[in-house]
């Protein structure tokens, strides 16, 4: 870390100190400072941020104000340093720095599975089709971690099985690892008080909690009374002031009730900072198309979040819809990729084919293998940015590019062709593609990616 960034992660942590003599008279004295600093610099972003700390009838006007009242003073530094200067000034950098050296994608962020156990048995859950018993060691993440640092990136996204079967280990990451911010996707029926306090005591650890909807919804696919226990974890890290959020998976059968105002405003009662839905992804041979929202209930979908967020105080994430802002697909190490817990280096959480393990190469290495280049040199797939998978909406890309890398299913249990799974997706394709096309012609943000 250069003496520049050291003196910026140094101005980040006295301004919070400072913050929170007088929140609200000094949020405005923070805010006058990074106009200045800022310069020409992220203008809107300033500007929107201005407001919401100024107009009592913003819907973030209480949000900002909760991070100073709700939230241990520790977690918020701790999480504010290593995001905005680790992962934004430290990290995006040297990753732009790298991505130009080796002509590949360097990921912003890493996700990786712990281990293939849960301690639940949802119904459809794909990540059960990888088996029980497999484990990247502390060792193995620890390094994983390590390499992903000296490549610049600072956040790093556990999924499963369920990663709090390893939360011991995951918390002397986090002590080691305290430069980084760490999410955790996690039915949270391990969160207990003990876990809780090492969580407060790290500060850079947030859980992603999985609801499937309300109480019957969620006990109806991961057993009787899970709903109740997420609502006493939740109700738990509230009390401990942590920030944590909620993920949800919206299906052509779920769809009127999980993105429903009623279910917005429960998410917000329950204090989450934040919601991430995805949409249903027809992965493993044992997936239900049918389960796939249609069209109608996809853009359903885009036109509420988009509302939502102009009138609740919840930060609302939509993983298929929000490519739009993003610049289409952001697997194959474009910003992300995903490692399992066999240590199989796979271009993306839902698409399951890979030519690298961790155990065999180095992560710069797995980055220039063939199947990452294949992402790499035909990113993005669609000019229409609502349109960014290779498998969901453009399907005839992820059977060439496996192909041409001679990729194999990482699904060790029940290994799935990529034939079988793209034909799950043509139809979809097909009948997403006028719908997507019309959203795009009147989406702003067309032009930007002409």
């Amino acid at each position: 870390m250069n003496a520049t960034t050291t003196l910026k992660k140094f101005g980040l942590e006295q301004a919070f100190h400072y913050i929170y003599k007088d929140p609200e008279k000094n949020m405005l004295k923070i805010m006058d400072w990074a106009d200045k600093f800022a310069g020409d610099n992220f203008i809107s972003q300033r500007k929107m941020i201005r407001e919401a700390i100024t107009n009592p009838e913003h819907p973030y006007y209480s949000y900002v104000r909760r991070l100073f009242t709700d939230i241990d003073p520790n977690v918020t530094r701790t999480l504010a340093v290593n995001f905005f200067i680790n992962a934004g000034l430290v990290g995006w950098p040297r990753e732009e720095e790298l991505r130009k050296k080796y002509d590949c994608n360097i990921p912003w962020a890493i996700l990786l599975d712990p281990t293939s156990a849960c301690n639940l048995h949802c119904t459809g859950c794909w990540a059960a089709e990888y088996g029980n018993k497999l484990n990247l060691s502390y060792e193995e993440i620890d390094d994983i971690i390590r390499q992903g640092k000296e490549l610049g990136v600072y956040l790093y996204i556990y999924t499963g099985g369920e990663p709090l079967v390893r939360k011991k280990d995951l918390i002397r990451l986090c002590e080691k690892h305290s430069d980084c911010v760490f999410l955790c996707f996690t039915n949270a029926t391990l969160i207990d008080e003990a876990f809780a306090d090492e969580m407060l005591r790290v500060g850079n650890f947030v859980p992603a909690i999985s609801l499937e909807g309300f109480e019957e919804a969620t006990d109806g696919r991961r057993g009787n009374g899970v709903y109740q226990k997420v609502m006493d974890a939740l109700e738990l890290l509230r009390n401990k002031k942590l920030i944590y959020g909620i993920s949800s998976c919206y299906t052509s059968a779920n769809y009127e009730s999980i993105t429903s105002e009623a279910y917005l405003d429960k998410v917000s009662e329950m204090g989450a900072w934040f919601i991430w839905y995805f949409h249903y992804m027809p992965v493993g041979n044992d997936a239900v198309p049918e389960l796939m929202p249609t069209p109608a209930q996809r853009r359903g979908t885009y036109d509420r979040i988009r509302r939502y967020r102009t009138e609740k105080p919840l930060f609302a994430m939509d993983f298929q819809n929000d490519a739009e802002y993003i610049g289409g697909c952001i697997a194959g190490g474009h910003r992300y990729l995903h490692i399992n817990a066999n240590g199989d280096i796979d271009p993306c959480v839902f698409v399951h084919y890979s030519d690298s393990n961790i155990r065999e190469k180095t992560l710069l290495e797995a980055l220039r293998s063939p199947m990452m280049m294949a992402y790499h040199q035909r990113q993005p797939f669609n000019k229409n940015m609502l349109r960014p998978c290779p498998m969901l909406e453009n399907p005839e890309k992820l059977r060439e590019m496996v192909a041409c890398a001679g990729a194999h299913s990482t699904d060790l249990q029940s290994p799935e062709s990529v034939e079988h799974l793209c034909s799950k997706c043509d139809q979809y394709a097909r009948d997403w593609e006028p719908v997507a096309d019309e959203l795009w012609e009147k989406s702003p943000r067309k032009d930007k990616y002409k």
